[in-house]
């Protein structure tokens, strides 16, 4: 797989990652996981070069840096850039909701950081993530704690998800941001407008989440009732039927594009995010050993400036992201 690094002083990456939530979290909860065939992708995730791994301690709780923790067991660490993040919490009273509890007090994340590392099976992680930034906690005072996992030696980096220029700003006067991860992909552009241009322009990667739309430009979805019961898109507005109806005119231009360029419509959806940037590094989630390697090979699709310009000008999708 072609690489880049992660920002311009970061380790080399492949340029499409793997995200891990899936394997134990949120989508599909009614099928059994088979903990096996997980730890199988993400064994040949590394083999085909897509070397970023990401998991949080909020999946599960806990059980996804388990699970990803067995998976690297001895020689595989190595191979791995192995990303994780701190600062959100499960709801104790409601565990399955999607609204979670922002905590990015200082000394949260300094005993989460032994704790994901004792999950994880590892003496450090490559890159901390601050999951969300807490409202009540001032930036300035959680990212000095994230700092000091790295002065601590528990953390190569530190990243942040889901923030604005502003905020990438006030952390950067505390310590460096390697990394910004946001939802980005052909159905929420939100971050190119000013966050996505701040990271190429200050050498900071960045990871776009959910980078195929949640599984909807995949094509596999044409109707709500499609979606499995115990699933957490079913709350999500462009997934109540009438706004999928509409969303799938979406698809079907994805669907279209990807039949003259000889790739799947993933493979056109993750060419597509690629093309944003020089560090910008998707990291698709998926469980399933067919469906990784429809990934991994995007990296090889080469869309023309037709496909870029006629993939640019889609429309926004109907309903909103939550």
């Amino acid at each position: 797989m072609r690489t880049t690094t992660l920002g311009s002083t970061g380790p080399q990456v492949g340029i499409i990652g793997l995200g891990c939530m899936g394997m134990t979290a949120s989508y599909d909860l009614e099928t059994p996981r088979d903990e096996a065939t997980s730890i199988s992708v993400i064994h040949q995730a590394l083999d085909l070069g897509a070397t970023l791994i990401d998991t949080a301690d909020v999946y599960g709780p806990h059980s996804n840096e388990e699970l990803v923790g067995r998976a690297l067991a001895g020689a595989r660490r190595e191979q791995a850039v192995l990303a994780t993040k701190v600062g959100l919490e499960r709801d104790p009273i409601r565990p399955r909701e999607i609204k979670m509890i922002n905590n990015g007090r200082p000394e949260h994340v300094r005993a989460s950081i032994d704790e994901s590392l004792r999950r994880l099976g590892t003496d450090h992680v490559d890159l901390y993530q601050l999951h969300r930034v807490d409202p009540n906690v001032p930036l300035e005072e959680t990212w000095g704690a994230m700092a000091e996992v790295v002065k601590s030696g528990k953390a190569r980096a530190i990243g942040l998800s889901e923030v604005t220029v502003d905020q990438i700003e006030r952390a950067q006067a505390v310590h460096p941001v390697t990394s910004v991860q946001s939802e980005l992909s052909l159905w929420t552009r939100d971050a190119l407008a000013e966050v996505l241009p701040y990271t190429e322009a200050h050498g900071i990667a960045f990871l776009p989440f959910s980078p195929l739309g949640r599984g909807f430009l995949t094509g596999n979805f044409q109707s709500f009732d499609e979606l499995p019961r115990e699933d957490f898109r079913r709350s999500l507005p462009r997934f109540q039927q009438e706004a999928l109806s509409a969303n799938l005119a979406l698809v079907a231009r994805v669907r279209e594009i990807a039949e003259r360029a000889g790739a799947t419509p993933a493979q056109v959806a993750l060419a597509w995010v690629v093309t944003r940037g020089r560090y910008v590094v998707p990291i698709p989630g998926t469980k399933t050993p067919k469906y990784l390697l429809d990934n991994v090979a995007a990296a090889d699709v080469q869309l023309s400036p037709t496909d870029i310009a006629e993939l640019d000008a889609l429309p926004a999708p109907v309903g909103g992201r939550y």
